[in-house]
């Protein structure tokens, strides 16, 4: 059945993550994934669970985005990361909120599992971020890193929550967030770089009660710190 959505990916690399985001994506009438340049068999499994294939080099994350976005051919589009699941409940929403939408894009919660446990504080929840809109109406901001979704009307929001199975191990974490450091576009300021990442662990960890997540919330607050660190000093 044609529901009018378009789930979009973009990929390098993700033959650990592609199916279980593929098949929480079988419901849309089109799966979309732009690749750019794996060489392990994520390709091959996309195509094999249904979705269409495309590639194109690196542009950015924004920028990258925005070509899956245009690659897609119904108005109505979600933008999912290999590393996220659609739950049965957000589902049912978006199914409901397509028959007649009211707005032009949707905030989606997220619920983020950090080495093995779905992460409640550290305002890692409700973690919402527009996911679902019409692309006549919307596209990514110019961002290196943590891209959004810019919308030119009116923006509602779902209950039901986007699944993340963020990180598994902690050095996963701990290198991911160095990546991002290096590709943000923030100049090197030795103030900030002492001043910013105590406050970043201070709200992590005590403001948005990442104290009560146990070693999970310390390391979670360290490691976004230590990023922070890294961004004004790279």
């Amino acid at each position: 059945m044609d529901n009018g959505l378009s789930v979009v990916l973009i990929t390098k690399n993700e033959e650990k993550n592609i199916i279980g985001a593929l098949k929480s994506a079988a419901f849309a009438s089109e799966i979309v994934v732009l690749d750019s340049g794996s060489d392990d068999n994520t390709c091959k499994l996309a195509k094999k669970y249904g979705a269409k294939v495309f590639h194109q080099d690196w542009l950015g994350f924004s920028n990258q985005k925005n070509k899956a976005v245009s690659l897609s051919k119904n108005d109505w589009v979600f933008v999912l990361d290999a590393d996220e699941r659609f739950s049965e409940d957000l589902i049912e929403d978006i199914k409901r909120v397509l028959i007649n939408p009211k707005y032009d894009g949707y905030f989606i919660p997220r619920r983020n599992h950090f080495f093995g446990k779905f992460i409640r504080y550290c305002g890692l929840y409700p973690d919402y971020s527009i996911r679902l809109f019409n692309k006549n109406k919307g596209e990514f901001s110019f961002a290196t890193v943590h891209e959004s979704v810019l919308i030119n009307g009116k923006v509602g929001y779902l209950k039901n929550a986007l699944i993340h199975k963020a990180y598994e191990d902690i050095d996963e974490f701990i290198n991911k967030q160095r990546k991002y450091a290096e590709l943000s576009n923030k100049k090197r300021s030795p103030l900030k770089a002492f001043f910013s990442p105590i406050w970043i662990f201070i709200k992590i960890y005590f403001i948005r009660l990442g104290i009560l997540e146990g070693w999970r919330g310390f390391v979670i607050a360290l490691t976004y710190a230590r990023y922070t660190f890294w961004k004004y000093t790279k």
